[in-house]
């Protein structure tokens, strides 16, 4: 939900640009939509999700029909994990957002895709933000991690740094991967989220799948228009919370501002490949 643009706080919003969700307010389409998204995703995602976001679902009680009640859904995750969910009118600044996730609080968008919106929306609803993301947010090792990430966060804002944390967020937070004794399993809220994007992150031979490798992965560009061209597959979530914590980035920012950025299809001698991709999906989209 942060912008690498400059934002104008919307009026009617509170300096950390939070809004009340007005939950009142949504109609019975809006719910219907959100329900429609659910139960479908909930379907496909079936042993192919991470256990720990599946059972996220379960101890949140996402199952409840309707768009999730901000106050009450914060009042089961602060019960696990000590998080809070608060709603906000969309994007929202860097530093706004990175100190919400200090603090353990998730922002999440009050709005909700149209009906002929269900497979793509520009910018994240409150069914990308609370579907995608707020499961994991159950769990306390990823917990854990995305408080150590925005407190990251308000330090690379001082060291010129912005983005290269943006990427590790893009490909874990996102849209990584995580591997499981029965293979790959889905984590990244982009993804998890996204029905298309749920098959091909898993079943399609086109994408590189490639282990986890932090400097790697802050060197790399991305797709913010369409399906990933790599992946990132993380080993656990112990593993991707040590990488936070035991890092001295400021250091790492400094080594990396002399290196060349690697392109979103990009393969080099020292990846660990799981895929290496055909990279024909993306081929395709281009000669289209």
């Amino acid at each position: 939900m942060a912008a690498t643009h400059t934002l104008v706080r919307p009026a009617g919003t509170g300096e950390d640009w939070t809004v009340p969700q007005n939950w009142s307010a949504y109609t019975d389409q809006e719910h219907a939509t959100w329900d429609q998204l659910f139960e479908r995703q909930t379907r496909m995602l079936s042993g192919r999700a991470a256990p720990e976001f599946l059972e996220g679902l379960d101890i949140l009680r996402l199952s409840h029909p309707g768009i999730p009640d901000f106050e009450e859904l914060s009042e089961r995750l602060m019960q696990a994990t000590g998080w809070q969910v608060v709603a906000v009118p969309g994007l929202v600044p860097d530093d706004v957002f990175f100190d919400h996730l200090a603090n353990r609080r998730f922002v999440a968008g009050n709005f909700i895709r149209r009906p002929d919106q269900l497979d793509y929306l520009s910018e994240p609803d409150v069914f990308h933000d609370v579907f995608g993301h707020v499961p994991l947010l159950a769990n306390p090792v990823f917990a854990d991690f995305m408080q150590a990430y925005g407190k990251g966060g308000q330090r690379a804002g001082s060291l010129g740094a912005i983005q290269r944390l943006a990427r590790f967020y893009w490909y874990t937070v996102e849209f990584g991967l995580v591997k499981s004794g029965d293979g790959l399993r889905l984590y990244g809220a982009g993804i998890v989220s996204s029905r298309g994007e749920s098959l091909f992150a898993l079943d399609d031979p086109s994408p590189n799948r490639v282990m986890f490798d932090l400097r790697r992965l802050m060197r790399t560009d991305y797709r913010i228009d369409d399906y990933q061209q790599t992946y990132f597959v993380i080993e656990s979530f112990e593993a991707l919370l040590k990488s936070a914590l035991e890092t001295d980035f400021a250091p790492l920012y400094e080594e990396l501002a002399g290196t060349a950025d690697i392109a979103p299809d990009g393969v080099i001698p020292s990846d660990e490949i799981i895929t290496h991709g055909t990279q024909a999906y993306a081929l395709s989209r281009k000669a289209s």
